[in-house]
């Protein structure tokens, strides 16, 4: 029997892509591997109210993430448990945790948006903490014993920033959540195209809008534009953007949308436009696919791996390009728009939460196999 201990302290739907992991991952071991012991560690929102098998083993550590106390005391419980190997489920390793560990790296997008846009900190304090985070995000690499990735884009990526050996590195396709594909609807004028997910700069939703303006200056129509995001200072950059071009109307800013209306929101759409300059994976557009409705995304490297010619691709650093990739949605015919929806139902079958469950479960065994045979 192994011990696999796991730093789930950024499990639940309030943590965003990586809640959504961990809720995920949790799951889907729980009901996989009744062999091995596991130990998981919470914060207080959910230590009580989820339920696992008895071969899960619960500690609380209400520790915020990035903090001085995670660094000080989340060592000290992992060394008190002995697991054979930790799993840290992001970047933020303890920096004076000295056992073996696997460590998942989503993204490498902090190391590209640098810069005081991409931030809301005072100028000295984004500073000290980006210098922190680099050393965390060196030191979380260079320690681990594997380290999981979610796409061949970001594999690539951590090798050349960080010369790691391809033996190091295991990809982990995530999957997405099914119950979205339905849903009730959320009131928008039509016809529109919809955006969802945050709105920091590395989105790109400047150009998305400067692109909707573009569209509807050919359109004979008014052509609308849903962005479904978590009110904060970045959406207000956005509305203002809009406001100053003059197309304030037109963009719908409907805050968040829970998981129950999201697939009415897609499905009623011409088409999700996705025109991130940088991705780990690229969720947002699968659960669009699955919804039934056409993609539109930045021809960028991961989200080609990731959707196949399931989209229909267009320059992110290129306003033109993107009117021009809603033009063609608009003017799609039926037959060719339901062949590609019906493709693209088909083809995100291929990722699945299950999948990627197991293919983590192998790197704890691979893993502990290593330290056991001395390696």
């Amino acid at each position: 029997m192994t011990k696999i201990l796991l730093d789930a302290r950024l499990y639940g739907l309030e943590n965003a892509g990586l809640g959504r992991y961990l809720i995920n991952l949790v799951g889907e071991l729980s009901k996989l591997d009744s062999k091995n012991e596991y130990v998981i560690l919470l914060r207080k929102k959910y230590f009580d109210s989820l339920k696992l098998p008895d071969n899960w083993k619960k500690i609380l550590a209400d520790y915020r993430h990035y903090s001085l106390a995670e660094q000080i005391m989340i060592p000290g419980i992992i060394k008190k448990e002995k697991p054979d190997i930790t799993h840290f489920p992001h970047f933020n390793v303890p920096i004076f945790f000295r056992g073996k560990f696997i460590v998942t790296i989503h993204d490498m997008l902090m190391h590209k948006s640098v810069g005081l846009a991409a931030t809301t900190l005072p100028a000295p304090v984004y500073f000290i903490k980006r210098l922190g985070y680099r050393f965390v995000f060196d030191n979380a690499v260079k320690k681990s014993k594997m380290i999981l990735v979610p796409s061949y884009a970001v594999r690539d990526e951590l090798m050349e920033e960080y010369k790691v050996d391809s033996d190091k590195i295991k990809v982990t396709y995530e999957g997405f959540d099914r119950k979205i594909s339905g849903g009730s609807e959320v009131e928008m004028p039509k016809p529109y195209f919809v955006y969802t997910g945050n709105a920091y700069p590395h989105k790109n939703l400047s150009r998305l809008i400067e692109a909707i303006r573009l569209l509807n200056t050919k359109s004979k129509q008014k052509v609308f534009l849903a962005i479904a995001s978590s009110r904060n200072i970045f959406t207000q950059r956005i509305e203002k953007q809009a406001q100053k071009w003059g197309v304030i109307e037109l963009v719908k800013l409907v805050g968040f949308v829970p998981d129950e209306k999201l697939g009415g929101l897609y499905k009623n759409s011409i088409g999700f436009v996705f025109p991130s300059l940088s991705e780990g994976f690229g969720l947002p557009g699968l659960e669009a696919m699955a919804s039934g409705t056409l993609l539109l995304a930045s021809d960028i490297k991961v989200f080609k791996e990731i959707y196949g010619e399931n989209a229909l691709y267009f320059d992110p650093k290129d306003p033109n390009s993107i009117a021009a990739a809603m033009e063609t949605a608009m003017s799609m015919g039926s037959s060719d728009r339901a062949r590609k929806i019906s493709n693209s139902i088909k083809f995100v079958n291929k990722y699945s939460w299950v999948k990627m469950a197991n293919e983590t479960l192998e790197a704890y065994k691979k893993s502990c196999d290593s330290i056991r045979q001395g390696q």
